[in-house]
């Protein structure tokens, strides 16, 4: 059983809702990296994902891209990456790490050296935005050989059979992005709920809603129907905003506020 599934099902056991904030891995400063994701943990993270910075991140808004575009600039990269995950499991062998990102890194790193590097490193989900399920396949196999899970996004723009080879190739859990365009928009949570609803009852995959979620009210709001909450522009906006050296605890703080609102909420005693 993989990392991701057994967190669900911990959380699960007594009601509770995942929690899983978004990073740009090493962002705002790559020598605060490994602190980032500690902090994270820490604070209540139950997963971490991690964005491989890209020079053409489509499917995120202003403040992802920034960040995106100054790890670029501080030259990091996916064995940056890699290395960085394997600190975070000297201290930490429990927290998931899920990389998020695009084709482009994975293609020219070669997929059986990238996949074998990210298990190797302690890596256990991928979400890569643009490959799509039809084309994944093999993939998805190979990265199962390696005991990682390959998550995949759902939309509202989703026809039913694209949900149906999403969740007939998903592991872990599946993405379901609240909104239609880019990162850090604003979320319609009675649509939210009405979708998240109509694809649990054709998965038993654990469904985790991103983009838009910037707050307790909406994360408790979207936890109504979902399995767990994603949260990254907001994280994002806190470790900018201030100094470098701080940012770890700037972001740790706001996930506790968020796992004590979303346990207060969902949180049931444990089965005898």
């Amino acid at each position: 059983m993989s990392r991701i599934t057994s967190t669900f099902e911990r959380l699960a056991a007594t009601g509770r809702k995942a929690l899983i904030p978004f990073v740009t891995a090493g962002y705002p400063q790559r020598d605060f990296a490994v602190d980032v994701m500690r902090e994270l943990a820490r604070n209540g993270a139950d997963i971490i994902e991690l964005g491989v910075p890209f020079s053409d991140p489509m499917a995120d808004g202003p403040a992802i891209q920034s960040a995106n575009e100054r790890m670029l600039g501080q030259g990091v990269g996916l064995r940056d990456v890699f290395g960085w995950v394997r600190s975070f499991r000297l201290e930490d062998d429990e927290t998931p790490i899920v990389l998020m990102g695009y084709a482009n890194p994975v293609e020219r790193m070669g997929v059986e050296v990238f996949l074998d590097e990210a298990a190797a490193a302690g890596v256990d989900g991928l979400i890569v935005v643009d490959y799509p399920p039809e084309e994944s396949v093999e993939f998805a196999q190979a990265a199962k050989a390696r005991g990682i899970d390959l998550i995949f996004l759902l939309a509202p723009t989703s026809t039913e059979a694209r949900v149906g080879q999403v969740l007939g190739l998903a592991s872990g859990y599946v993405y379901y992005v609240s909104l239609k365009g880019i990162t850090g928009g604003n979320l319609d949570r009675a649509d939210v709920q009405t979708r998240v609803t109509a694809i649990k009852a054709r998965s038993t995959l654990p469904i985790g809603v991103g983009f838009g979620i910037r707050d307790v009210d909406t994360a408790c709001a979207v936890a109504e129907a979902a399995d767990a909450v994603i949260i990254g522009t907001r994280l994002i906006q806190l470790l900018e905003d201030g100094a470098a050296a701080a940012a770890a605890q700037r972001v740790g703080g706001f996930i506790g506020e968020v796992r004590r609102a979303l346990d207060a909420r969902f949180a049931t005693p444990a089965k005898a």
